[in-house]
């Protein structure tokens, strides 16, 4: 579904990535962990083309992301940002029904409101709301119900629950759960939270200087760390 074949990217002197090679199979949900400046976002965003690789090759279902309209690829991918990057002037509905809307879909309204539904957001409630009414995991939800709403087949989440206290994330992750049990979407999230991480994905690709330094089932890396790295960040999360 998702590859990424000896991706480099350099900002200047600044090496952001150096010879990555990633996969994520169809359905699958993957997390990029690993600490500030690892190239976690820079390999996330390659995929929807916001980052262009300086070498090496991207694809979307067997497609290199290169020989595809970049305004395309984006509307069929769902993206959520760390601060969810909602429209302030337009309606929850209205922000929710986006993407369909975008691609002219029929029925983008009743999309919107199954995806804020699937969000845990009803509708009839929550619809004519502004953003600035909305609490900061409300408005996490919304744009998760945003990025669902066309039912894309890739998911990248960025940071998508960084901005929220412990409480709100806490229900924000019970929400994305609940709609990943819902939706079948192959979702690849950037994180530096192992234990979120652990929780919601089914594979973690620990980053350090722009290259892999493990890349297993969640179980493995907390219990059987590949370097001496890793297993630090595992003690750190306070999983080991």
């Amino acid at each position: 579904m998702l590859e990424a074949r000896d991706v480099h990217k350099r900002y200047g002197e600044t090496i952001a990535l150096a010879g990555v090679t990633l996969f994520v199979e169809s359905g699958a949900c993957v997390a990029i962990v690993g600490e500030s400046g690892s190239g976690k976002t820079t390999l996330l965003r390659t995929f929807n083309r916001m980052i262009s690789p300086d070498r090496g090759t991207v694809s979307v279902n067997g497609a290199d992301v290169t020989t595809i309209d970049a305004i395309a690829l984006r509307r069929g991918m769902g993206y959520v940002p760390q601060y969810g990057g909602l429209l302030p002037h337009w309606s929850v509905l209205r922000n929710a029904a986006l993407v369909p809307w975008l691609a002219r879909a029929p029925d983008s309204q009743s999309a919107a409101r199954a995806a804020l539904s699937l969000v845990g957001l009803d509708p009839d409630t929550f619809g004519e709301r502004w953003p600035s009414q909305l609490s900061g995991g409300q408005r996490q939800r919304v744009a998760i119900a945003r990025a669902l709403a066309a039912r894309p087949s890739v998911l990248l989440l960025d940071e998508a629950f960084t901005a929220l206290d412990a409480i709100t994330r806490s229900e924000v992750h019970d929400a994305f759960i609940g709609a990943r049990s819902q939706v079948t979407t192959t979702t690849l999230m950037v994180t530096h939270d192992l234990r979120e991480a652990a929780l919601l994905a089914d594979r973690m690709v620990v980053l350090r200087h722009g290259r892999i330094e493990q890349d297993a089932p969640c179980p493995t890396v907390i219990e059987q760390p590949a370097t001496p790295y890793v297993a630090k960040l595992v003690e750190r999360s306070g999983l080991s």
